[in-house]
This record gives C-alpha cells, sequence and structure tokens, in this order.
C-alpha cells in the first residue's frame, strides 16, 4: 500500500521502531528525505524551497494542518522562500511507520497547497 494512502497509529512508548530491512522497503516512497541522526535519534528531514516567503508560509500551515488532523507533529522550520520539516517518533526516539507516512503526504501537499508550478 502506498504511504500517502495510510494513516498513523497510535504510538506509545516501546512501539516498535522501523527495521532496518523496513527502512529500506520504505524510503523509495520518500526519495528526496534523508535520514539524520540528532543526539542518537534517527529522524527524516527534507527542506522545501519557494519563490518567496508567503509560499513557504502556506506550506509550513499545510504541514501543520495535516500533523494535527494525524496527531503526529514535526518540527517545522520556517525561514524566507524555504521550510524544513523533521519527523520522527519522539514516544519510541526514533522513526516509526508513522514517519515515513507523515513525510510522504508532506511531499503530497507539495503539489496541493502551493502548486507544484510555485516550488523549486
Amino acid at each position: 500500500m502506498a504511504l500517502t494512502a495510510e494513516h498513523c497509529e497510535a504510538c506509545r512508548p516501546g512501539a516498535p521502531m522501523v527495521t532496518a530491512d523496513e527502512e529500506l522497503q520504505l524510503k523509495p516512497q520518500i526519495p528526496d528525505w534523508e535520514v539524520i541522526e540528532v543526539e542518537g535519534v534517527r529522524r527524516l528531514q527534507r527542506t522545501f524551497r519557494f519563490k518567496g516567503w508567503m509560499l513557504a508560509v502556506q506550506f509550513a500551515d499545510a504541514v501543520a494542518q495535516l500533523a494535527e488532523e494525524e496527531d503526529h507533529h514535526p518540527t517545522i522550520l520556517l525561514e524566507w522562500g524555504k521550510v524544513t520539516v523533521t519527523w520522527w517518533t519522539h514516544a519510541v526516539k526514533g522513526l516509526h511507520r508513522n514517519d515515513f507516512i507523515m513525510a510522504a503526504r508532506t511531499d503530497q501537499l507539495l503539489s496541493h497547497s502551493t502548486g507544484s508550478n510555485q516550488a523549486i
């Protein structure tokens, strides 16, 4: 099933993180996302670039709305013409399937909220 068709599940401390094999299977669906590590915690991160401030603000707002609907909240860094989104699951201190779902759904927002011709 495509990650964009999935929804987040409630996640509690001790829920399983994605395995290395699962990560290899899921990553091709979100090829523009990097796996980074911050203070020993693996995260998904991508920077989106736009042709101005308000386009970046609109995209950040769309990500915030999606996060609220799924009750899974990222770090969003908003700058002029740029939005960096970082997903990870606090409860498991690492990557859960929810993070891959939300990364894919964030990518999907790009064409729906700002128009794909407005991003660079």
